[in-house]
C-alpha cells in the first residue's frame, strides 16, 4: 500500500483522482473504478503497489511491438485492476479481480527486484502489461526508474486512458507503448468499455509528440467496430500521427462476457490491413491469424520483406544497419539492426 499520486481533496472527506480519465470522485472508504485506489479518511492510497499477479518473460512481439528491439525478450509484469470494464477482456481473471474478490491479490515485490530479475534474464525491456499500467502507476514508475538505471527500456501496454498529468510523469521513463484504439466511436467506448474515445485519442497524440515509440492495436469485434468506414477513420487518424505508426489489427475470439458472436472472419482482418495500407500507413499487421503474410514487416518504399514472422518467431532478412538492403530506406523503429 502506498499513498497515491495525482489526487486532491474535495472536502467532506472526498478525493478527486485524476490519474486516469475516469476522474473518480471517491467518498471516504470507497474505491475508484479501477478497484485498487481507496480513499482512507481523505487520503488516497494504492492498494496494489508491488503486489504482482503476473511476471513473465515474453517476446517483445507479444506486446505487440514489432519495431522496438525486435527479436528480444521483455520482462512483463502486472498487478490486479483496470479502469475499463470491457465485455471482451482477454485477461479478466486479473483485470477485473478487485471487483470480483473485493480487493487486489498478488505477491509483494520491490521495484528493484523486478529490474534485477529482468537484467538477470537477459531482457532488453520491462513491460507493464496484461492489465492497465495506469492503475498501478506508482509501482510502474518506481520500477521503470530502477530498470532505466540498469540500461533497460520501459514499455507500457495500455488502453490510453491516462490523463495528461499521468503521461507527463511517465514519459521521461517510457521508451515505447502499444495502445489499444478499440474503436473510433464514442458509443463503442461507452457501451463496451465503460469509457470515452476522446481521451484515448489525446493520449495517442501526446505520446507521439513526446517521442515515445508508438504502436497501436485494434481488436476487430464482429458487428461492433469492423465497419469499413470506421476502419478508414482509424487509419486516417493514425496517418495524422505519422505514416510510420504501426497498426496491429487483431482477430477477436469469444471470451469473458462476450460469447454471443463468433471469431472475426479472416477476410475482415485482411481487408482492414488493406484499408490501412491504402490510407498511407507503412506498416499494418494482422494479429491472431497465424501464418498470414501480414505478420511480416516490409520496406515502406520498395516492398521488400525485411522481417519474416511466424507467430513470435522472427527472422531478419534483407536488412543491414537498420536499412533495406534493396533500396537503402531506413526501417522505422528503435533498436533495429
Amino acid at each position: 500500500m502506498k499513498e497515491a499520486m495525482l489526487c486532491k481533496p474535495l472536502g467532506d472527506g472526498r478525493v478527486h483522482c485524476f490519474l486516469c480519465s475516469q476522474h473518480c470522485r471517491i467518498d471516504s472508504g470507497g474505491v475508484g473504478k479501477c478497484g485498487v485506489r481507496e480513499n482512507r479518511d481523505g487520503k488516497l492510497v494504492s492498494l496494489s503497489y508491488g503486489r504482482l499477479v503476473a511476471a513473465s518473460i515474453d517476446p517483445i512481439e507479444k506486446k505487440p511491438l514489432f519495431h522496438f528491439y525486435p527479436g528480444t525478450t521483455s520482462y512483463s509484469i502486472a498487478t490486479a485492476g483496470c479502469n475499463f470494464t470491457c465485455f471482451f477482456c482477454q485477461n479478466s481473471d486479473i483485470s477485473q479481480a478487485p471487483r470480483r474478490t473485493g480487493g487486489p491479490r498478488g505477491r509483494d515485490v520491490k521495484p528493484e527486484d523486478v529490474a534485477r530479475s529482468a537484467r538477470r534474464e537477459g531482457c532488453a525491456t520491462v513491460s507493464y502489461t496484461y492489465t492497465e499500467p495506469t492503475v498501478f502507476m506508482e509501482f510502474a514508475l518506481d520500477t521503470a526508474a530502477e530498470a532505466k538505471k540498469l540500461g533497460l527500456a520501459n514499455v507500457f501496454v495500455s488502453n490510453g486512458y491516462m490523463t495528461p498529468e499521468a503521461l507527463d510523469a511517465a514519459a521521461p521513463l517510457l521508451g515505447a507503448a502499444n495502445v489499444d484504439l478499440k474503436a473510433f466511436t464514442d458509443k463503442f467506448y461507452r457501451e463496451q468499455c465503460g469509457a470515452r474515445l476522446k481521451p484515448v485519442l489525446t493520449t495517442l497524440e501526446a505520446m507521439k509528440a513526446k517521442g515515445i515509440w508508438l504502436e497501436v492495436t485494434t481488436l476487430l469485434v464482429p458487428g461492433l467496430n469492423d465497419d469499413e468506414g470506421e476502419l478508414r477513420d482509424i487509419a486516417r487518424f493514425l496517418v495524422s500521427l505519422g505514416v510510420d505508426t504501426p497498426w496491429h489489427v487483431s482477430r477477436f475470439y469469444p471470451t469473458y462476457l462476450m460469447t454471443d458472436r463468433g471469431p472475426t472472419p479472416v477476410e475482415k482482418i485482411r481487408r482492414a490491413r488493406e484499408i490501412g495500407l491504402e490510407a498511407g500507413l507503412r506498416y499494418v499487421y494482422t494479429g491472431n491469424v497465424p501464418g498470414e503474410s501480414g505478420e511480416s514487416t516490409y520496406c515502406g518504399s520498395c516492398g521488400e520483406k525485411l522481417i519474416s514472422r511466424v507467430g513470435y518467431s522472427i527472422r531478419m532478412q534483407n536488412i543491414d544497419g537498420g536499412k533495406c538492403r534493396k533500396c537503402g530506406t531506413p526501417l522505422d523503429g528503435v533498436g533495429i539492426e
